[in-house]
C-alpha cells in the first residue's frame, strides 16, 4: 500500500508536465489528448479517492459542518493528501478551461499564461485574472461556452 506523503509526492509532480503544456504548447495535439481530455485529472480522481478510503473511519469529530470538524478532519495524513489532490485536480480543470476559452475568444496565448501562473499557485486568484482580461477583451462577464 502507497502512503500519504509518497501519493502526495507524486500527484505534485505529475502535474507539472501538465501544466508545462499549457504554458508552452497549448495547441499542441498531446496537450489536448492528456489535458484537455481531462485524463489526468481523472487520474488524480483516482488517488482523491484512495486517499479518502485510507482516511477511514475519520476521527472522532471530524466533518464538514464547521471550521474545527474540517481542521479535525484534516489531521489525518490521507484525508490531507485528498485536500490536496482536489486542488490539483481542479485547478488544472480550470487552467486548462481557460485555455479552450481564450482560444474560442481569440485572446492571445501570451495574456493566458499569468493566469495559468497564478491558477496553478493561488487557483481563485488566476480564475479571477482570466476573468478579468476575459472581460476586458469581450467585454462580457459570460463563461457560456460558444464563440462570441
Amino acid at each position: 500500500m502507497i502512503e500519504a506523503d509518497l501519493l502526495f509526492t507524486i500527484c505534485n509532480r505529475a502535474v507539472l508536465p501538465a501544466w508545462l503544456l499549457l504554458v508552452l504548447a497549448p495547441g499542441w495535439d498531446w496537450t489536448r489528448r492528456l489535458v484537455f481530455h481531462a485524463w489526468i485529472p481523472a487520474l488524480l480522481a483516482v488517488a482523491y479517492i484512495y486517499c479518502f478510503y485510507r482516511a477511514m473511519p475519520i476521527a472522532e469529530g471530524a466533518g464538514f459542518s464547521s471550521l474545527q470538524q474540517v481542521l479535525t478532519f484534516f489531521e489525518s495524513p490521507f484525508a490531507a493528501t485528498a485536500g490536496w489532490i482536489h486542488y490539483l485536480a481542479f485547478d488544472l480543470f480550470v487552467g486548462a478551461w481557460q485555455v479552450r476559452d481564450a482560444q474560442r475568444h481569440g485572446i492571445h496565448h501570451g495574456w493566458v499564461i499569468p493566469c495559468l501562473i497564478l491558477t496553478l499557485m493561488a487557483g481563485p486568484v488566476g480564475l479571477l485574472l482570466y476573468f478579468v482580461i476575459r472581460f476586458i477583451r469581450n467585454r462580457q462577464l459570460t463563461t457560456v461556452e460558444s464563440r462570441v
